[in-house]
Parts: C-alpha cells; sequence; structure tokens
C-alpha cells in the first residue's frame, strides 16, 4: 500500500511538472523600468563588496586638490586662498571627468567573464544593462563633488553664488559626465582588455584636463594655445562650473555645456546601443 501511494505522488508530480512546462501562462518580462533598477541595484552592490574602488572617489579628489593648492597656489597666484577659490571648480570637474571611464571598464569586465552573453539571453530591454551602470555612475560623480566642495569650505572655499550656485554646478557636471560615459562605452566595448581602455581614456583625457582652464587662466598661455583651450570641452565645463559657483555664470556658458553633452550623447549613445546588440 506504501509503495502504491508513493507511485501515485510521483505520477501527480510528473503531471503537474508537465503542466507547468506545458503552460502558455509564462511570466511577463519586466518594463524596462524595472530591469533598469534591477542593473542599477547591481552595481551598487558591486560598489558594496569592493569599497575600495571608490578610492579614485574620496581620496584621490583630496590628495589633488590639496596638492595643487598648498605646492602651486602661491607660484600661480600668490596667494593659496585666492588660487583655491579658482581652482576648486576645475579640479572638481577635472576628478569627476576622469571616473567617467569605470562606465566603460565594468562593461568590458562583463564581456570577458562571459556575463555579456547571459544578459543577452535574458527577456530585457537590452540597453537597462547600460544605463542601470550609468545611473550609478551618478551617484558616484555626486559623492566626488560632495566631498570636494566640502574640502573646500574646510580649506576656505567661499562661492558667492550660494548653494543654488553649488547645485547648478553640480547638475552641470553631472549631466556633461553622463554623456562622457558613453564614449568609454564604445570602448568598452571594442578594445580586448581593461588596461587598453584605460590607457585610451589616459590618452584622452590627460591633455584636455591639463591643456584646459582648470588649473591657469587661458590668458597666460601662449596666443596659438589659447584658441584649442577656449574649444576643449573640458575648459567649457570647467568656466560654466566656476561661473555658477562664483555668482557669475552667463546662459551662453550653460547652453555650451547642454550642446557638448548633446553632441556625445547623440553620437556614441547610438554607436553604444548598435555596438551592444550586435557583439559577437
Amino acid at each position: 500500500m506504501t509503495d502504491y501511494m508513493e507511485q501515485r505522488e510521483k505520477e501527480s508530480s510528473y503531471v503537474q511538472l508537465a503542466d507547468s512546462i506545458a503552460s502558455n501562462n509564462r511570466p511577463k518580462p519586466p518594463s524596462a523600468i524595472s530591469s533598469t533598477l534591477t542593473f542599477a541595484t547591481r552595481a551598487l552592490l558591486r560598489i558594496k563588496h569592493v569599497p575600495e574602488q571608490m578610492f579614485d572617489v574620496t581620496v584621490f579628489p583630496v590628495i589633488f586638490l590639496l596638492m595643487f593648492t598648498y605646492l602651486f597656489g602661491g607660484a600661480i597666484s600668490g596667494s593659496t586662498a585666492e588660487y583655491l577659490q579658482f581652482l576648486l571648480p576645475g579640479i572638481l570637474v577635472m576628478t569627476v571627468a576622469q571616473i567617467t571611464m569605470y562606465t566603460g571598464i565594468d562593461l568590458n569586465n562583463d564581456i570577458r567573464k562571459g556575463i555579456f552573453d547571459r544578459f543577452r539571453t535574458l527577456p530585457i530591454w537590452l540597453p537597462s544593462a547600460l544605463i542601470g551602470s550609468l545611473l550609478v555612475d551618478v551617484i558616484r560623480y555626486s559623492m566626488a563633488s560632495l566631498i570636494m566642495i566640502g574640502l573646500g569650505f574646510i580649506l576656505g572655499f567661499r562661492p558667492e553664488g550660494g548653494i543654488v550656485g553649488i547645485l547648478g554646478a553640480i547638475i552641470l557636471i553631472l549631466i556633461f559626465s553622463f554623456s562622457l560615459s558613453w564614449i568609454w562605452t564604445v570602448f568598452g566595448l571594442i578594445v580586448r582588455s581593461e588596461k587598453s581602455l584605460m590607457m585610451i581614456s589616459f590618452l584622452f583625457l590627460f591633455p584636455l584636463t591639463f591643456v584646459s582652464n582648470v588649473f591657469v587662466d587661458p590668458k597666460t598661455l601662449p596666443t596659438w594655445l589659447q584658441g584649442f583651450v577656449e574649444i576643449n570641452p573640458i575648459s567649457i565645463l570647467a568656466t560654466a562650473v566656476r561661473g555658477a559657483m562664483h555668482g557669475t555664470a552667463t546662459t551662453e556658458q550653460v547652453v555650451w555645456v547642454l550642446i557638448v553633452s548633446l553632441i556625445m550623447t547623440g553620437i556614441f549613445a547610438p554607436i553604444t546601443i548598435h555596438l551592444y546588440r550586435n557583439k559577437q
């Protein structure tokens, strides 16, 4: 009798399993918003379990600000306090621009580890993996901005634009950095290793950062170099951020930042999506 009951239970389980497999009532695929937030949560968990990756946001900006302020402030402006008012917005722009490459590095790691192929088999909105990572990067950029500004206040930075000016400057930085990140997602899909991507980003960002108005007034540069500095995207952002913080920003400066951001997103976001969908 016991054997008969066990056999009946097994048959019942097999029938239920067959009904489940043959059923047409499949779960609905997640929405674009839901899948994007899921991938954003994944990126946040990665930061939680590997907190040392936040050194570029927390430690290096502090070192840069202290080093440039107290090593070069007296030589450039004659006063470290005066130079800090000019330098901090520029260092803030430089710091955030340099950490935009991590979106591409994370994407490149997913490709090399095979996780990328798994994502492509899921019934999700495919760009959500990219958008989710980019949203978390916005949090990373915000943290870097708040740390730099907080340290600046301790050192004696006094923005004449007040809280409104600071918030406006941070918003401009976030918009620009989000757009700049699309460049590194393109390279993250093309290059074979994260070291190659870091080298490419270094070759791109290093000259743009130092041949700009981040550290010095362009008027002190040779005439032939001033023209490049004026059209340098980093200079355009630094000028608008500096103006917002000190209450001297013009509509033209803000509009130029938005135009540059729109151009970068308009060019590199579609390329990224195309490469992401057709990656072999």
